[in-house]
């Protein structure tokens, strides 16, 4: 395609997108395969490149990545840089290699906090964000919602601080290896369906519970069932709740979003969700953003004279 003028990979633990920009980072081509890191195709990492974007491949156009590409798992290992970390900061700390047929990768580096923290690919989304939310860049606080969820503050243009809730992860361990979990499986293989009500159930359990936390409640999720008060099919809705509300008790109680306005980055659904239950904490009309890994990878490819900003 002539008119390409930067391949750009967000390249995770399970997924792999391709996104082919143009001029001004104008999007001319996505394609997303199932090659996340732990999950390549034979071939490893340079057939799942080749499988995704062989055809879109010439010498000469630049390739830039983020995310778990750049870890110790990954396909180089691009070493994080520290706290505050913005577009600049990222672009001069890119690490490339040459992946044959005249092309070369460049990898985006994660960013680490001294807490100790890390993080790979949300510093590229949260540069997305900005440059299409610009508002957003004097000071804001920009939730990333996912496995492992990221709570990060944004002032002058750069990423100044983060913390990290695991609260997908969690969910998915209850969900499927714990006890809390039977009872919705089974409901669910009798066609019954979850209400999404009960999540809102969870969320408000959590907050007025107040400064108790989720701990006591979660094993509330079986015995709210065994006692008739919660449908079994509702309570993995339920339990989803009282994790997430746990975050935003302790990410509330540190942020103060008036001053540091919030907006969402990610999936549609994951992040309407969020929205529902910041609601219920009386935060509302969050933003959010879409699509911030593309436009992320081309502001840094810019800044890296990877590509020309035209």
């Amino acid at each position: 395609m002539h008119a390409a003028r930067l391949l750009a990979l967000d390249w995770g633990t399970s997924s792999l997108r391709a996104h082919l920009l143009g001029e001004g980072g104008a999007l001319l081509a996505e394609r997303q395969q199932p090659w996340g890191i732990m999950h390549l195709p034979e071939g490893g990492f340079d057939a799942a490149l080749h499988g995704i974007a062989g055809d879109w491949l010439s010498p000469g156009l630049p390739i830039i990545a983020s995310g778990m590409v750049g870890s110790a798992q990954g396909w180089r290992e691009a070493p994080y840089v520290d706290l505050p970390a913005g577009a600049d900061t990222l672009a001069q700390s890119l690490t490339a290699f040459d992946v044959g047929d005249g092309l070369k990768l460049h990898i985006v580096p994660g960013v680490r906090h001294a807490r100790p923290d890390v993080m790979r690919g949300e510093e590229t989304q949260c540069i997305g964000a900005l440059a299409l939310m610009p508002a957003l860049a004097p000071s804001s606080t920009l939730l990333l919602p996912g496995t492992h969820c990221k709570w990060l503050r944004v002032e002058a243009g750069r990423i100044a601080d983060f913390q990290t809730f695991m609260t997908g992860e969690l969910y998915a361990l209850l969900a499927e290896h714990s006890i809390l979990g039977r009872p919705a499986r089974a409901a669910f293989r009798l066609g019954d369906v979850a209400a999404p009500e009960a999540f809102d159930r969870g969320v408000a359990a959590v907050r007025a519970q107040g400064a108790g936390g989720a701990s006591e409640l979660l094993f509330t999720t079986r015995a709210l069932v065994l006692a008739g008060r919660l449908n079994a099919a509702d309570s993995l809705e339920y339990l989803s709740g009282l994790l997430v509300g746990e975050e935003l008790r302790c990410a509330l109680g540190t942020v103060d979003v008036r001053a540091a306005p919030l907006a969402l980055i990610g999936d549609a659904a994951l992040c309407q969700r969020y929205r529902r239950a910041l609601a219920l904490w009386q935060v509302l009309d969050v933003p959010a953003v879409e699509a911030a890994a593309p436009v992320g990878l081309w502001s840094i490819a810019t800044r890296a004279n990877l590509v020309t900003a035209r």
